[in-house]
C-alpha cells in the first residue's frame, strides 16, 4: 500500500488491453480507485461528470488525441503516455497544462514515481497560493527572543525538539496557549524551524478568520461539484502540509463539526475531502493556538473534550509582557535590530527616559502591541535615543497626584540622575518587608512573579 495513492481517484484512458489492466490492477494494489476506459469520449464523459485526483492518459486514442482531454482536466493532475522518442508531443503536452508525461514502455513501478513528483506539485501550488493569500493580508513573522524570563518555556520546546528527533513517523500535536499577542504564532514558526521537519513547508492557518461556509474545504479541500462554486476538485490545507507542519491559529474559532475532522487527522492520520467518499492519508505535524483556555472551554461545551485531550499531551504557554518586565529592555533591542534593518538605518538606540516609559507600561497587547509602538516612535522621532511619549499618559505612574500614591509628589529627581535597577530592589524589599519575608504575598502585592523576585534577589550584588 503507497500512501501516496491510498484512497486517490485516478483516471485511465489507454486503448491497449493488456497495459489498461496492468495500470489498474497494479495502482489498486497500491490504493488507488481506479476508473479505466479506452476512448476520448469516455474519458472526456469522466473528466466532466466525475473528479479525479490523478489521470494517465495515454496520446493516441481510437477516436481523438489523448492531448485534447487536457482542455476537459482542470483540478486534475494528467500525465500523459507518450511512445518512446515522442518528445514533441511531450513538449506540447506540458505546454498545454499536462503535469507530467512517462514514455512507453516503461516499468510499472516508475507510475507512483511519477504521480509523486505530480502530487509534490500540486502541494506546491496550493501551499504558494496560502502564502499569497497571508502576504496580501500582511500575515507575517519574526524570529523569537529567548529572554531569561522565557529560560523554562525554551527548556520545554528543546525537549520537544529533542523527541521529534528521534520519532520516524507522524509527530504529535502541539498546543500552545497565551493571550493576544504573546507570539504564539513566532513560537509555532521557530518551532517547525527548529525541528526535523524545517526543510518542508509550514502552513498558517488563522481559523478566526476562515468563513464558516468555506471552513471545511479550505482545511480539507473539496471534490469537483461538492457545492455550487465546486467547479474543480481542489484539495485543502491539511493535503498541502503533507510531510511538513500545518499551523492552526485560534482552533478554538472552529465549529465542532469541524474540530471532529481534525480529531480524525491527528488520532488517524486520515482526511476526507467535502463530497469525496475515500480517506487519504496525510502526514502533517499539528501545531495549535489558542488565546482562551482551551480545558475551560472544553469544560463548558466550547470546545471539544477529546480533541482538547488529545491536544494537550504537548502543551506550552507563552507568558504576557507584563510577567516579563526584566526582559523588555532587552526585547526591544533585539526588536530594534530588525527594524533597523528593514528602515536601512545603522542602529536605534533607546534614551533612558525611553526605557523608564517602557517599564512602566503593562502592555495589554503584549509583544505585538510593544512592536507596533516601537515601529510608530522610530518613524515620528529619532533613531538615535528614542522615546515614547505615547506611553505617558496611560503608564503605570500616571496616579502620581493621587492620594494612594507610593511616591511622594514632593519628590523631585536629582541632576545626577538615580538608578531604577537599585529602585526596583528597594521596591522589591519593601514589599518583602510588608509580606513578613513571604515571597509569594511580596509578589502579589508588586503584581509580578515568584520567579521574577527571586531573580531580581539573585542578580543583587
Amino acid at each position: 500500500m503507497n500512501p501516496l495513492l491510498s484512497g486517490r481517484e485516478i483516471l485511465i484512458v489507454e486503448d491497449e488491453t493488456i497495459l489498461r489492466k496492468r495500470l489498474v490492477r497494479f495502482l489498486e494494489d497500491e490504493g488507488g480507485l481506479c476508473s479505466a476506459f479506452t476512448t476520448f469520449e469516455e474519458g472526456k464523459n469522466a473528466l466532466t461528470s466525475l473528479s479525479f485526483d490523478f489521470a494517465l492518459i495515454d496520446v493516441h486514442l481510437p477516436d481523438g488525441l489523448g492531448l485534447d482531454l487536457l482542455d476537459f482536466s482542470s483540478g486534475v493532475s494528467v500525465v500523459i503516455m507518450t511512445a518512446d522518442g515522442g518528445w514533441e508531443t511531450a513538449v506540447e503536452a506540458m505546454r498545454r497544462g499536462a503535469a507530467d508525461y512517462i514514455a512507453k514502455p516503461f516499468e510499472l513501478p516508475e507510475i507512483p514515481l511519477v504521480l509523486g513528483r505530480c502530487a509534490s506539485t500540486k502541494r506546491q501550488d496550493r501551499k504558494r497560493q496560502h502564502r499569497e493569500h497571508q502576504i496580501a493580508s500582511g500575515d507575517s513573522g519574526s524570529g523569537v527572543f529567548f529572554g531569561m524570563s522565557l529560560e523554562a518555556l525554551k527548556g520545554q520546546l528543546d525537549k520537544i525538539i529533542a523527541a521529534d528527533s528521534r520519532l520516524t513517523g507522524r509527530l504529535p500535536p502541539v498546543l500552545i496557549e497565551g493571550e493576544t499577542g504573546t507570539g504564539k504564532s513566532t513560537l509555532a514558526r521557530w518551532l517547525h524551524a527548529s525541528g526535523p521537519r524545517r526543510s518542508e513547508e509550514l502552513v498558517v492557518v488563522n481559523c478566526a478568520a476562515l468563513p464558516e461556509n468555506l471552513a471545511e474545504s479550505e482545511l480539507f479541500g473539496h471534490e469537483k461539484g461538492s457545492f455550487t462554486d465546486a467547479k474543480e476538485k481542489r484539495i485543502g490545507l491539511f493535503e498541502a502540509a503533507d510531510g511538513g507542519t500545518l499551523f492552526l491559529d485560534e482552533i478554538a474559532s472552529l465549529s465542532s463539526p469541524l474540530q471532529a475532522k481534525v480529531l480524525v487527522a491527528v488520532e488517524e492520520g486520515k482526511i476526507r475531502r467535502v463530497g469525496g467518499s475515500s480517506e487519504i492519508s496525510i502526514d502533517a505535524r499539528l501545531i495549535v493556538a489558542s488565546n482562551r483556555d482551551l480545558e475551560e472551554l472544553s469544560k463548558s461545551g466550547e470546545f471539544r473534550e477529546d480533541l482538547y485531550h488529545r491536544l494537550n499531551l504537548l502543551r506550552v504557554v507563552a507568558p504576557p509582557l507584563r510577567e516579563r518586565k526584566e526582559d523588555i529592555v532587552s526585547l526591544v533591542e533585539h526588536l530594534a535590530a530588525g527594524l533597523a534593518a528593514r528602515y536601512q538605518l545603522d542602529r536605534i538606540s533607546i534614551s533612558d527616559t525611553g526605557k523608564n516609559q517602557l517599564l512602566s507600561y503593562d502592555w495589554p497587547g503584549n509583544v505585538r502591541e510593544l512592536s507596533h509602538e516601537l515601529e510608530r516612535a522610530l518613524i515620528l522621532g529619532e533613531a538615535e535615543d528614542l522615546e515614547f511619549p505615547s506611553l505617558s499618559g496611560h503608564s503605570n505612574m500616571e496616579v502620581l497626584d493621587s492620594k494612594d500614591d507610593w511616591l511622594n509628589p514632593l519628590w523631585e529627581f536629582p541632576e545626577e540622575g538615580i538608578s531604577l535597577e537599585d529602585a526596583i530592589n528597594r521596591l522589591i524589599h519593601k514589599a518583602l518587608d510588608s509580606a513578613g519575608g513571604n515571597v509569594s504575598k511580596a509578589a502579589r502585592l508588586l503584581g509580578v512573579q515568584r520567579d521574577y523576585i527571586r531573580y531580581r534577589l539573585k542578580k543583587e550584588p
